[in-house]
């Protein structure tokens, strides 16, 4: 697969994994947590399919599209090791929804990321809460889900708590 091939099924899939997330999740209480804001795109896409007052992003340093960048009172600014622990003081087990497209073009490296923070994810997720990754994730205490029939497998992972 070529890798133009490779970003049209994640983006397929990210969009796929979703907007089945946002259904699934529809009738739970609480936060939903992005994790990851880059220029945008996610974000934008789940301000349309969720209550945009409800989304929280996660970002080292704001450089998102003007169109796409949340309030400044829903961006936690910093390191993910440092404001995941945060999020967990301030908000407790509620989120509904986390997603998180934190990986770049080293598999290995993601992986190694994945391993590290996945641990710090679980525990902010609601009952029933839902984690969609375009990384596999490690946790134990979630279960691993089918994705949607127009998600393409490998490209975007889905897990419930």
């Amino acid at each position: 697969m070529s890798r133009l091939d490779l970003f049209i099924a994640r983006m397929v899939s990210q969009r796929a994994c979703l907007n089945h997330a946002a259904q699934l999740t529809a009738s739970i209480a609480g936060p939903v947590f992005e994790l990851g804001l880059g220029n945008g795109r996610t974000y934008h896409h789940m301000c349309s399919i969720l209550p945009p007052r409800d989304i929280h992003v996660f970002e080292r340093a704001v450089a998102s599209h003007p169109d796409s960048t949340p309030p400044e009172d829903r961006v936690l600014l910093g390191d993910v090791f440092d404001t995941l622990p945060q999020a967990l003081a301030q908000f407790g087990a509620t989120a509904r929804l986390i997603h998180a497209d934190l990986g770049g073009h080293n598999a290995q490296k993601n992986d190694v990321f994945a391993r590290k923070v996945s641990p710090l994810i679980a525990p902010l997720l609601a009952p029933d809460g839902l984690m969609v990754s375009s990384d596999r994730m490690y946790f134990e205490d979630l279960e691993e889900l089918p994705l949607p029939a127009d998600a393409v497998p490998g490209r975007c992972f889905i897990y419930r708590r």
